[in-house]
């Protein structure tokens, strides 16, 4: 399948298209993982938003990159998120790669990015030279564990 990517700050989005990113994280996050909490954090507005859509334009997958000083002193990756449909099919090392690129671009290569990886998903982050700063803890009732890439 074809996939196509963007990445547009909060201020560029269409309403449709908050719409639709924020009901895929919801959908996975909210309702997939049995975690009820307010995804609306604020940090939305401040973001700039990853998108991959389908053939037909829907989004299947997302991510938002905030800049240094929102989430933490770096600039850091956050909401990393796939359709159920599609998972397997690679999305998330897809969008990792768009996420990284951007930021290069944006803000320089020598930038450092801190994500909060779910902990099952530290090996995944690895692949992409993420390395655990030592810090877990429970998010939302879910182990957590701090990566950093420098």
């Amino acid at each position: 399948m074809k996939y196509s990517w963007q990445i547009k700050h909060y201020n560029e989005l269409t309403i449709n298209e908050f719409h639709d990113l924020l009901a895929l994280r919801i959908n996975v996050f909210v309702v997939e993982q049995n975690c009820p909490y307010s995804e609306l954090d604020g940090k939305d507005k401040k973001s700039y938003h990853a998108i991959g859509r389908d053939g037909m334009g829907n989004i299947i997958a997302t991510a938002r990159i905030l800049p240094a000083g929102i989430s933490y002193p770096e600039v850091s990756i956050g909401r990393v998120v796939s359709s159920s449909q599609l998972r397997g099919e690679g999305l998330g090392h897809l969008i990792m790669k768009e996420c990284h690129a951007f930021i290069e671009d944006e803000f320089g290569v020598e930038t450092s990015i801190r994500l909060s990886a779910q902990k099952h998903l530290v090996k995944f982050y690895g692949q992409h030279a993420y390395v655990s700063t030592g810090k877990e803890y429970l998010e939302d009732g879910i182990p957590h564990v701090e990566m950093l890439k420098k």
